[in-house]
C-alpha cells in the first residue's frame, strides 16, 4: 500500500482540489470507470484519489492524480465486509482507513468532495464518508460542494427496497450538492431503478456514458475466435466453466477456438480448476488479464461475457456481436436490467443466467453466431461532461482588491 501524501504538492497550485473517494467492492467496474473519469477531471482539478480496494493486476494508474490507497476492504458473496489484506482485520483497517481520511480533508480542504454510488450504495461504509462529507463542508474558510458519482442502473431487487431507497433519498437531499448519473438520459434514467417514497430535491444531472480514454487506432479485422470474460472475474467461474462445456460441445463441428480472459479477481482455487479442466483441450486459451478489452473484442468473431457497466461500453464501442449472460445473484439485477434493454435495441444478445449449463450456452453461442448487432447510439462524453459540470460547480473568483491589484 502506498505511503498516504497528505501534504499539499506543489504543482499547479492554482488549480481546485477535489477529492475522490472511490470504494470498489466486488469487481473492477466501478474502479475503472472512477479512474476514467480521474483522468477527465485533471484537466480543471488536481484530484487526490481514496482508493478503498486493491488495485488489480493490468489496470493502470492514471499518472495525471494523486492517490492515496486506503487499507483495502471489499464484500464477499454474502455481502458481508472483509479484509482485503491480511495484516489488517476488518476493524483495524476501518479504524485506520478514518484517521487517512480525517487527515486528508484536514490537510487538503478540497472543493469538491465526489463521492462514488453513495448513499445509493455502500452502506456499510456509511460511517468514513459521512464522517468525510460532514468535515469536508466544516472546514474552514469555504466548505466543500459535494456530489455523487453514479452508474446508469440501481439494483432495485432488495428484500428492504423502499427503506433503502428511502434512507438513499434522505441522505442525497441532507448532504449533497447534485449527483451525476453517468448514463445517457435516453437509455436509461435514475427513476426506472430508484423510486423512494418522497421525491429527490438534489439536481440530478445527466453526463453520458464514461468510457476510458484510448488511442485512436486502425480497425482491426474480426478474428475467427469466441472471447470470454466476466470484468474483474470474481464471480465469473460459473460462466467461465458452462463455457469450457460449450467449447467442447461446439468444436468438432464448428472449429471456433475460445479465448477466455479469467481476470484479475478469479480466485486463485477456481483459476486453477479452469486449468486443469483446460489442459490438453484444443481450440482453448486461458489469460488472467488483457490491457485493452476492446482491443480483443475487435477482434473476435463473437463475445460472451457477463454484463457489468463497462463491460457493456466495451462491447458497444467495439461494436462486436455479443451474447451477454448478465450476473444475477440473489438481489442483483442491475446488469439483467441493462443487458434486457440494450437487447431490445437489437445491439447484443440476451441469456439469462439462470440455470446456465455448457448445452444452453452452446446453443446460444451457435445462435449469437448468426447475429448482427444493431450500433447502440449511446451518449459517450460521460467523462468530459462531468469535469465541466463539477467546473461550475466552484464559486466565482472573488475579484482582485485595489490593494492587492498594486502589490501583484
Amino acid at each position: 500500500m502506498k505511503t498516504p501524501a497528505i501534504d499539499e504538492p506543489a504543482s499547479r497550485p492554482a488549480c481546485p482540489l477535489l477529492l475522490f473517494y472511490c470504494q470498489h467492492s466486488l469487481g473492477i467496474g466501478h474502479l475503472t470507470r472512477s479512474f476514467a473519469l480521474a483522468r477527465a477531471l485533471a484537466e480543471r482539478f488536481r484530484v487526490l484519489f481514496l482508493n478503498g480496494g486493491p488495485v488489480p493486476p493490468g489496470v493502470p494508474i492514471p499518472r495525471e492524480i494523486e492517490i492515496i490507497d486506503l487499507p483495502p476492504l471489499g464484500m464477499d458473496d454474502g455481502h458481508n465486509v472483509v479484509s482485503r489484506d491480511a495484516g489488517h482485520s476488518v476493524a483495524a483497517a476501518r479504524a485506520r482507513r478514518r484517521r487517512i481520511i480525517d487527515d486528508a480533508v484536514a490537510a487538503r480542504r478540497p472543493a469538491i468532495v465526489l463521492v462514488e454510488l453513495f448513499p445509493f450504495g455502500r452502506k456499510k461504509f456509511a460511517g468514513e464518508i459521512l464522517a468525510l462529507i460532514r468535515a469536508a463542508r466544516r472546514q474552514p474558510g469555504s466548505p466543500a460542494r459535494v456530489v455523487c458519482s453514479l452508474r446508469d442502473i440501481l439494483v432495485d431487487a432488495r428484500r428492504d427496497q423502499q427503506h433503502h431507497d428511502d434512507r438513499a433519498r434522505w441522505l442525497a437531499n441532507r448532504y449533497f450538492d447534485a449527483i451525476l448519473v453517468h448514463a445517457d438520459p435516453n437509455f436509461a434514467r435514475i427513476e426506472e431503478s430508484f423510486r423512494p417514497s418522497k421525491p429527490l430535491t438534489v439536481p440530478v444531472h445527466y453526463t453520458g456514458y464514461v468510457v476510458p480514454a484510448r488511442d485512436a487506432a486502425a480497425a482491426l479485422p474480426r478474428g475467427d475466435r469466441i472471447l470470454v470474460s466476466a470484468g474483474g472475474g470474481i464471480v465469473g467461474y460459473p460462466l467461465f466453466a458452462a463455457a469450457l462445456d460449450a467449447q467442447a460441445r461446439l468444436w468438432p463441428t464448428l472449429g471456433l477456438p475460445m479465448r477466455i480472459v479469467a481476470g484479475p479477481f478469479l480466485p486463485e482455487d477456481e483459476w486453477s480448476a479452469l486449468q486443469r479442466a483446460a489442459a490438453g483441450r484444443a481450440g482453448v486459451e486461458l489469460v488472467r488479464h488483457v490491457p485493452d478489452m476492446v482491443a480483443e473484442m475487435r477482434r473476435a468473431r463473437l463475445s460472451v461475457s457477463q454484463f457489468g457497466y463497462n463491460t457493456a461500453l466495451d462491447i458497444v464501442v467495439a461494436g462486436v456481436p455479443a451474447l451477454v449472460v448478465p450476473y444475477a445473484a440473489t438481489g442483483e439485477n442491475e446488469q439483467g436490467r441493462r443487458a434486457a434493454a440494450l437487447a431490445a435495441l437489437g445491439a447484443v444478445c440476451h441469456l439469462p443466467a439462470a440455470g446456465l449449463d455448457g448445452a444452453r450456452l452452446a446453443d446460444g453461442i451457435a445462435a449469437a453466431l448468426r447475429f448482427t448487432p444493431t450500433p447502440a447510439a449511446l451518449s459517450l462524453a460521460g467523462a468530459e461532461t462531468s469535469a465541466a459540470l463539477l467546473a461550475a460547480m466552484l464559486p466565482a473568483p472573488r475579484p482582485a482588491t485595489t490593494g492587492e491589484l498594486q502589490h501583484a
